[in-house]
């Protein structure tokens, strides 16, 4: 593994480390992160412990990019490693996309390098469109991490936050268990009621459907591919709306 440089990026100060040298800051920077990213797992500290899962948690040398605000306190990193001239990422964890780009340039000016991998970027981040050469940037292994099935599905419409107000009608049906629901959806003020009701429905899906716009899928998507039947093609328009995320969801761990 090649050595690190040194530098200032854009007046921020970037400080090298190697993992053993940062457990704490790792642990701290992730911690808030997870709390703001939608899809975003916890990682206890007892998987630091025990060293369990990928790097940055597991004990495989690695040196990390720490970036520090005004005040001295880190607010993001970047956890790599430089093989045979190339410099892998393994992921680059901030808040803050002015600190994800400070994180991007530094490891994109590192010396002795000839390609750089960015491992685990959320699917809308404008990384690529911010190289000064669009065409130097190659999208590669986009995939899924995180699976899920709802069953409940007025607890989940309730638990999340929403940023419009609206209101639908659903009609879920479970293939598998052979349940069929229908649910009033009421959306106010960023709280949600969903009540059982007879009214018509706007939407039909399955409860595997279900997660896909919790995923970051559209309905609108949903709908062309055959996966939701819409009653009324003003309600896929008030579908999309209610669904948007403040941030895309984004999972970082594979299991």
């Amino acid at each position: 593994m090649a050595g690190p440089p040194a530098t200032r990026a854009d007046n921020d100060l970037v400080e090298v480390l190697r993992r053993a040298e940062c457990g704490k800051i790792l642990e701290e920077v992730y911690d808030r992160y997870r709390r703001t990213q939608p899809g975003a797992l916890s990682r206890p500290h007892r998987w630091r412990d025990r060293r369990a899962g990928q790097p940055p948690i597991s004990p495989a040398p690695r040196y990390v990019a720490v970036h520090r605000d005004t005040d001295g306190v880190p607010d993001g990193y970047a956890s790599y490693s430089v093989e045979s001239g190339t410099l892998t990422v393994d992921e680059t964890i901030t808040t803050d996309d002015t600190v994800f780009t400070a994180l991007a340039r530094f490891v994109l000016g590192h010396d002795l390098v000839s390609q750089v991998v960015f491992k685990h970027v959320p699917p809308e981040y404008p990384l690529r469109w911010q190289l000064a050469d669009f065409r130097a940037g190659e999208v590669s292994g986009d995939t899924d991490r995180l699976w899920v099935r709802l069953l409940d599905v007025p607890g989940a419409l309730t638990a999340r936050g929403w940023f419009m107000d609206g209101g639908l009608v659903l009609a879920v049906h479970d293939p598998f268990l052979g349940e069929r629901a229908r649910y009033l959806l009421t959306v106010r003020d960023g709280k949600a009621g969903c009540v059982p009701t007879d009214r018509q429905p706007d939407l039909s899906l399955t409860y595997a459907t279900w997660a896909r716009p919790f995923g970051g899928t559209t309905p609108t998507t949903l709908v062309r591919a055959g996966h939701i039947r819409a009653h009324r093609p003003a309600a896929v328009t008030l579908a999309d709306a209610l669904f948007r995320a403040e941030r895309s969801p984004h999972c970082l761990h594979w299991f």
